[in-house]
């Protein structure tokens, strides 16, 4: 599974229909076995079309401005945004 989506990020500029390929299969594989997906490897689909999106291929990040420092990715599919908080380690 960890392979798969690191060869669809790889992948992503050059093909990307293997790309979403590789992905959907990773996806497959977990929710066959039963085996819960790393975060890390997770926060690679879009929270609401379930698409693979590579940072800065078919997404678009940015960091937001408010008091509450976060993250903000849009899917580049079906437009949603959704943010990640990041929390200081200090």
């Amino acid at each position: 599974m960890q392979i798969l989506i690191k060869e669809a990020i790889s992948n992503a500029r050059k093909n990307p229909a293997l790309s979403q390929r590789q992905a959907s299969l990773a996806r497959k594989i977990s929710t066959k076995h039963r085996i819960r997906m790393p975060y890390e490897i997770k926060m690679n689909f879009c929270k609401k079309c379930k698409n693979f999106i590579a940072p800065g291929v078919n997404s678009r990040i940015r960091l937001g401005r408010s008091p509450v420092k976060s993250i903000r990715i849009t899917c580049a599919f079906c437009n949603h945004t959704y943010r990640k908080i990041i929390f200081n380690k200090a």
